[in-house]
């Protein structure tokens, strides 16, 4: 079964400093269709304003990957950690028995774009850990890239559950199908230009809940202008 999540039906918040896009029930948002989906907890698509972004403030037992679209986020935690993410980099951060952190738009001129998502672990109590890693749009290119997982292979990062977080990117008349495995399920979150999922359009900023769904196709239309660019999860099933 897919469940089509339209963009324009996400909760948003708009706080002047900051435009957020919420895909499940987030902060003041709810929504008891979307609270989440398996380990799936958050997916937000952030905007920030030059020189605003959010102070210091704590988290436990949360998987939070953090994945730049455009822009630069500044970084700096209680583990010691201080960095600035660009456009193509992700952060895998482990909150684990607690963490402090903040997170600034590193330019004075330009907006940062970012997706937020947050995946609940396998267990309470790990230790908090910091991975930050650039994965070039080449290495994706008509085919999925793994770019989180939990045991780190084929050059990922590592988190603390078993998902698997792909991307691909796209040109016009590409095709791409994925099989999942018995007792997974998955999540779609479409980043930029149009595709066509299992004959079902999806625009920017779309997803789709994908249960009990043994295979999917993934296509761009030849006369598409845009590139696109789809995130994959890879999840276990849980009813």
């Amino acid at each position: 079964m897919i469940t089509i999540r339209n963009s324009e039906e996400r909760g948003y918040a708009n706080y002047g400093w900051l435009e957020s896009h919420h895909t499940f029930s987030f902060g003041h948002y709810y929504d008891p269709e979307f609270t989440g989906f398996s380990d799936l907890r958050v997916i937000n698509e952030d905007r920030v304003q030059p020189g605003q972004g959010f102070p210091t403030h704590s988290h436990g037992d949360m998987e939070i990957i953090s994945y730049v679209l455009a822009g630069a986020l500044e970084h700096k935690d209680s583990i010691g950690n201080s960095s600035v993410i660009r456009a193509g980099e992700v952060q895998r951060m482990s909150a684990g028995t607690g963490i402090t952190h903040s997170e600034y738009n590193a330019s004075d001129a330009e907006n940062v774009h970012f997706l937020q998502i947050w995946i609940v672990p396998d267990r309470q109590g790990y230790s908090p850990g910091y991975e930050q890693k650039y994965f070039a749009n080449e290495d994706m290119s008509g085919r999925l890239h793994l770019l989180v997982s939990p045991d780190g292979r084929d050059g990922s990062l590592s988190m603390h559950q078993d998902a698997y977080l792909y991307k691909a990117v796209l040109k016009p008349g590409d095709n791409l199908n994925y099989l999942f495995e018995d007792g997974r399920d998955g999540y779609i979150q479409l980043i930029r230009g149009t595709v066509s999922l299992n004959g079902r359009q999806l625009q920017p900023g779309d997803g789709a809940v994908l249960h009990k769904e043994s295979s999917i196709d993934l296509s761009v239309t030849q006369d598409s202008h845009d590139q696109t660019e789809i995130l994959l999860f890879d999840l276990r099933r849980q009813n």
